[in-house]
């Protein structure tokens, strides 16, 4: 199976017939992966944040419901294909802290990439990342290495640091706080553009993050905008990965039909819907999926006389019949809740009709978690750990594959886990869940 930008998966044959549409497919199956792990620990309302080495993506899931749109840029070149609405900033590990002219500290959106990569992992990086910034502040271990194998050098990190910090006037720790704030100021500002500005309270969402460096700032960013709670997969930076063999089969067809939506006939929407069905059934079955695991999802591209954008109404019944007045108020209603306004003397325009056609696959079942032991032989030290205002504190240190289902560890404290590092502030409290998922209350 071949993930596609939308997230979903197809055949080797249809990939091929449609190329264009594996472009942002890594992302999508972040957000994937997300809802999937989220449905079982019994959230729907979503913000995801998927941070790696070099950038970060985030987007909203709505009611278990993934956001998509048509419209993106790639090397700033506009691209037109249906695929995951996520919205991705210049801020990851690897991005590398510098001073504009003026003398102020800037963060990314140059990244060291992973060779050289940081400072820290010695391979020659010779500027400040956020990831040398972490490990001066105590966050990442220099005694386990990085994913079992890459050993971390403090000395590395403090050397390149300590210069950012002279040219700043301050101490390195001051520095280095300093360049995971603005660092968080960009991913924050990332999440308002998928909420606040589209009409969406943050604070009615759970923050999901993941990617080898989101489970680091997730409780940070979770303060600043409001949000109490903070779902940490157990398999955080592997999700994207988990989101591909999770993945349905699904294909997409359009036919553009650009007319008022009030003159067009009904028998001729119908029609065109019944062609898509039909292309959408042959190719099913040339995938071999049974017939029993299919499901077709019928809309509308819809917007006012006069607008370059259009909405994605979504046809609960197919052939239709009767008038289309339900369709029309509803276009009115997302229309409002998108854009602040609706405008019911306007005529309604139709652009395109849309056919989803989904192939359900079999999903695996998550493992629960079997560490039987006491939460206190999951303790592998005790470190100073830099909390931003709060300063330097003692604070635990948990193995996050010997944490025993149900525990609850109170902040301070650091989870470290194989693949990624949860950061427990002071005031928070995680939980872990029967499937090892941390659940942040922040």
């Amino acid at each position: 199976m071949v993930r596609r930008s939308k997230g979903w998966g197809c055949g080797p044959r249809e990939a091929g017939r449609r190329a264009a549409e594996l472009l942002f497919s890594g992302p999508a199956g972040g957000v994937i992966g997300a809802c999937f792990v989220a449905e079982k620990a019994g959230f729907k309302n979503l913000i995801t944040l998927d941070m790696g080495g070099t950038s970060t993506d985030v987007s909203l899931v709505q009611n278990g419901g993934i956001k998509y749109t048509t419209e993106k840029e790639i090397a700033g070149r506009p691209v037109r294909l249906p695929m995951v609405d996520v919205h991705t900033v210049g801020a990851g590990g690897g991005s590398i802290a510098w001073l504009d002219p003026g003398g102020m500290l800037r963060v990314g959106p140059q990244s060291a990439g992973a060779n050289p990569g940081p400072a820290c992992y010695g391979r020659g990086g010779t500027e400040p990342t956020v990831t040398d910034a972490h490990l001066a502040l105590g966050h990442l271990s220099p005694a386990r290495p990085l994913a079992g194998k890459l050993s971390l050098s403090p000395t590395l990190a403090e050397k390149v640091l300590g210069e950012l910090a002279q040219k700043l006037r301050m101490d390195l720790a001051s520095a280095a706080q300093g360049i995971l704030d603005v660092a968080e100021a960009t991913m924050e500002r990332a999440i308002r553009v998928i909420s606040i500005e589209r009409g969406y309270d943050p604070r009615d969402f759970v923050l999901v993050a993941f990617g080898g460096a989101g489970p680091l700032h997730a409780a940070s960013l979770a303060r600043k905008l409001g949000i109490s709670k903070v779902l940490i997969p157990c398999y955080a930076g592997v999700l994207s990965a988990l989101g591909l063999i999770t993945a349905d089969i699904v294909h997409n067809f359009v036919r553009s039909l650009l007319a008022p939506l009030g003159a067009v006939q009904l028998a001729k929407i119908n029609a065109l819907f019944a062609e898509m069905k039909k292309e959408a059934e042959s190719i099913l079955r040339e995938e071999e999926i049974s017939e029993e695991r299919w499901e077709f999802f019928f809309s509308l591209d819809l917007r006012y006389r006069g607008q370059g954008f259009e909405i994605n109404v979504p046809i609960h019944s197919f052939p239709l019949d009767g008038d289309l007045s339900s369709i029309i108020e509803d276009f009115h209603r997302r229309h409002e809740e998108r854009y602040g306004f609706s405008n019911r003397n306007s005529e309604v325009e139709l652009v395109n009709l849309r056919l989803r056609a989904v192939g359900r696959t079999e999903k695996p079942e998550l493992p629960e978690a079997s560490f039987l032991g006491t939460l206190d032989e999951a303790v592998l030290e005790r470190r100073w750990v830099y909390f931003g205002e709060e300063g330097a504190l003692k604070a635990p240190v948990f193995s996050r594959e010997k944490i025993p289902a149900g525990a609850e560890i109170p902040g301070p404290a650091v989870l470290e886990g194989p693949e990624s590092t949860v950061l427990i502030p002071p005031g928070s409290r995680a939980f872990v869940d029967r499937f090892g998922n941390v659940i942040l209350e922040v």
